[in-house]
C-alpha cells in the first residue's frame, strides 16, 4: 500500500503562480506533477499511476486490433529526416543538436521515418503484410508558448501506431481498425469526443481527422452542424457561389474609380460607399453597402524551410479577418509573418490601406503571387484600392476585370457559416485534440524506399497510415472534466489508488483499525493509499483527500467508539456509515461495482 507518511508528494493550498486552467492547478496542488522548465514537467509517484493507467487503456485497444507494441528510441539521426524533407519542414519546432563528432541529430516530434525504416529492412514480400506497429514514446517540440500545463508543452508521451498495407483497400481497412480503437479509448477514459475533419498539414496524406474533446479551454476550433458535419476550422471548405456565365458577366456594369478621401480602412470605406451612392451595393436587396463588398487585400511574407521568402498577396471578403491557423494549414511548410513598413518600402506597388488586384499576379511585372477567397468567383463585384491614395475601384468584378493566381482558404469561419456538405449552418466549438489519425499513403514509403513484391512478383510501393494519441494531454484533459470547487475527482478506472483510507484522531484504536482495513483491502488486490500521518489534523486530512481526488475514501475515527466508520463517495459527496467488520466487503463490493 502506499502510506502518506513516506509518499513522495507535499500537496499546496495555493494555486502556482503560472497555472492558467485548473487542470494545471489542481495537478501541481495535489503533487501529481512539478515544472521542470517552461513546457517541461516531473510526474511524481501519483501521477505517474494515473499516466500508466492511461497508457495501459490505450495498449489494450491497441492490442486488441493486432497492433504491436516497438519502442524506439527519442534520438533521432538527421539523414531519415532529411530524405523525407522534415528535417528542413519542421522549422523552429524540431530540436536540433549535435554529438562531439559534430552528427547532426534530433529529438524525435514523430517516427514516420523510423518505423517505416524498419520495416523496410524486416519485410519484403505482400505476405509479410498488413502489419501495424505501435509505441508509447516521449516527444519532443519547441514550442513557441507552452503553456495550460500538461495541455501544450515541449515534452510530451504519446501513442502513434502504424499501418503498412499493399494497397489502398488494405489501409482504409487498417484506418477504420484504428478509427474504432480510437473511439473505444476515449470511451473508457471518459472523455467525449468529436471526430473531426482535419488538415494533415505537416504529416502529408490524404484522408485525416481529429478525436476533439470540447472543452473551453481547448486550443482547437472547430465546426458542427445539425445534419452531422463536423470539422477542424483548417479543414472547412467555403460554400462558394454560383459563378455567372460571360453573358451575365458581360451585362454587370462596367468598372470605374472613385476618390475615396480618407477611406483607408473597410469600415470607413463602408460608410463613405453609403453616403456617396446610396442604393448602389451589388449584394443587399435595399442596395446597402456591407464590409462583404470591400475586397480586403492583406499582404505576408512567406519564409520557406531553405530560407528563401516570397511576399503573398491574399484578398478576402471585407467582413473576414484571416484565421492564422487555417492560413498556416494553407501555406504549409512555410512560414507567413504579416508585411512590415520595411516589407513595403521594398515593394512600391503594394500601397499600403489601398491595395487591389492591378499589378499584382505571377504573370504580372511584380510578379507577386495573388491568391483569392473561394467567394471570389467570376461574375462576383467588389469595390478594391486602386494602388493610389484616397482611390477606389468599383464595380470591379473578377473574371472580367482582374483575376489571380488561385484560392486560398485562409479566412476566417463564421457563426452560421452553410456546411460544405449542405447539412446546414455550422456552429463553432472550442476543443482539445485528443487524437489525430492520418492515411499517409505512400510520401513516406517512396521517400525511403519501402516496396515489397506483391502477387506478381512486382515491386510495389507499401501504402501507410498513421495513428497518434496524446497519452499525457489525456491526463490533463480528464483533470479539466472530472473536479469540482475541493479538487480532483478521478474516474476509478484512472485513479492512483482504488481507495484512500484516513484514520483521525489522537485514538490508538483509530490507526490499529485503519492498518487492518489497508491491509486486507491490499490482500484482496486493491490498491490502496493509507494516510496514516499521527500529527496530521483531521481537516487537514480531508481536505488532503478531496484534493486527490480518489473515488472512495474510507474514515476511521471518533465514529469507531460507537461501531462505525465512513464510507465516502468522492465524485457524488454520498457519506455511508459501516461497521467495521462490513466496510472491506462494502469497499470490494463499490470498487468492483458488485
Amino acid at each position: 500500500m502506499l502510506r502518506l507518511s513516506t509518499l513522495f508528494v507535499r500537496t499546496l493550498r495555493e494555486d502556482p503562480a503560472d497555472a492558467e486552467v485548473t487542470s494545471h492547478k489542481l495537478l501541481v496542488r495535489a503533487g501529481y506533477i512539478r515544472r521542470s522548465a517552461a513546457g517541461v514537467y516531473t510526474w511524481l509517484p501519483l501521477g505517474l499511476k494515473v499516466l500508466r493507467k492511461v497508457e495501459q487503456i490505450v495498449r489494450e485497444e491497441q492490442d486488441a486490433i493486432g497492433a504491436q507494441e516497438v519502442l524506439f528510441s527519442a534520438l533521432q539521426p538527421r539523414e531519415p529526416y532529411e530524405a523525407t524533407g522534415r528535417w528542413e519542414e519542421y522549422g523552429p519546432t524540431l530540436f536540433r543538436l549535435q554529438d562531439r563528432r559534430q552528427d547532426d541529430y534530433l529529438l524525435a516530434p514523430t517516427h514516420e521515418e523510423m518505423f517505416t525504416l524498419t520495416v523496410k529492412d524486416l519485410y519484403s514480400s505482400y505476405k509479410d503484410l498488413p502489419a501495424m506497429l505501435y509505441q508509447i514514446q516521449t516527444k519532443f517540440r519547441d514550442e513557441a508558448r507552452p503553456r495550460a500545463g500538461l495541455l501544450r508543452t515541449r515534452e510530451f508521451i504519446m501513442k502513434d501506431a502504424y499501418s503498412f498495407d499493399v494497397d489502398d483497400a488494405g489501409l482504409d481497412a487498417s484506418y477504420e481498425k484504428q478509427r474504432l480503437a480510437y473511439q473505444r479509448t476515449f470511451e473508457r477514459l471518459g472523455l467525449p469526443t468529436v471526430i473531426c475533419q482535419a488538415d494533415a498539414v505537416a504529416m502529408g496524406g490524404s484522408r485525416s481527422e481529429e478525436f476533439l474533446h470540447p472543452t473551453p479551454v481547448g486550443e482547437d476550433t472547430f465546426v458542427v452542424s445539425d445534419g452531422g458535419y463536423a470539422a477542424n476550422v483548417e479543414a472547412v471548405t467555403t460554400l462558394a457561389p454560383e459563378p455567372l456565365d460571360e453573358a451575365a458577366i458581360a451585362a454587370l456594369p462596367a468598372m470605374h474609380r472613385e476618390a475615396t478621401p480618407g477611406a483607408s480602412t473597410i469600415a470607413a470605406l463602408t460608410d463613405f460607399s453609403n453616403e456617396t451612392f446610396p442604393g448602389k451595393g451589388p449584394v443587399t436587396e435595399d442596395g446597402s453597402w456591407t464590409r462583404y463588398e470591400m475586397l480586403k487585400h492583406l499582404v505576408y511574407l512567406l519564409t520557406y524551410p531553405d530560407g528563401t521568402t516570397e511576399p503573398l498577396v491574399i484578398a478576402l471578403p471585407g467582413d473576414r479577418e484571416v484565421d492564422p491557423k487555417r492560413l498556416e494549414a494553407a501555406v504549409a511548410p512555410a512560414l507567413a509573418t504579416a508585411f512590415t513598413d520595411e516589407d513595403f518600402a521594398k515593394h512600391p506597388v503594394l500601397k499600403k490601406g489601398y491595395i487591389g488586384p492591378e499589378g499584382l499576379g505571377l504573370e504580372s511585372e511584380s510578379g507577386i503571387r495573388y491568391l483569392v477567397d473561394p467567394r471570389v468567383v467570376p461574375g462576383t463585384s467588389w469595390v478594391a484600392g486602386a494602388g493610389e491614395k484616397d482611390t477606389h475601384v468599383y464595380d470591379l468584378v473578377y473574371g472580367r476585370d482582374f483575376t489571380a493566381d488561385g484560392t486560398i482558404e485562409a479566412a476566417e469561419v463564421h457563426d452560421g457559416d452553410p456546411a460544405p456538405d449542405g447539412s446546414g449552418p455550422m456552429r463553432l466549438t472550442r476543443g482539445m485534440e485528443m487524437g489525430h489519425i492520418f492515411q499517409l499513403g505512400r510520401k513516406y514509403a517512396e521517400a525511403l524506399g519501402l516496396k515489397v513484391l506483391d502477387e506478381n512478383g512486382k515491386s510495389v510501393v507499401v501504402t501507410m497510415g498513421s495513428y497518434g494519441i496524446g497519452v499525457t494531454r489525456a491526463v490533463a484533459a480528464v483533470a479539466e472534466l472530472c473536479h469540482d470547487e475541493k479538487g480532483l475527482v478521478w474516474p476509478r478506472e484512472l485513479a492512483p489508488a482504488d481507495v484512500h483510507i484516513v484514520a483521525t484522531g489522537k485514538d490508538a484504536a483509530a490507526y490499529e483499525e485503519a492498518e487492518r482495513i489497508a491491509a486486507e483491502l491490499t490482500a484482496q488486490g486493491l490498491e490502496v493509499l493509507y494516510d496514516d500521518r499521527p500529527k496530521v489534523s483531521p481537516g487537514v486530512k480531508f481536505k488532503d483527500s478531496e484534493l486527490l481526488g480518489l473515488p472512495t475514501a474510507v474514515v476511521v475515527g471518533r465514529g469507531l467508539a460507537t461501531g462505525v466508520v465512513e464510507v465516502r463517495d468522492r465524485k457524488s459527496g454520498e457519506v455511508r456509515e459501516v461497521s467495521p467488520a462490513e466496510v472491506v466487503d462494502a469497499v470490494l463490493a463499490e470498487v468492483r461495482g458488485a
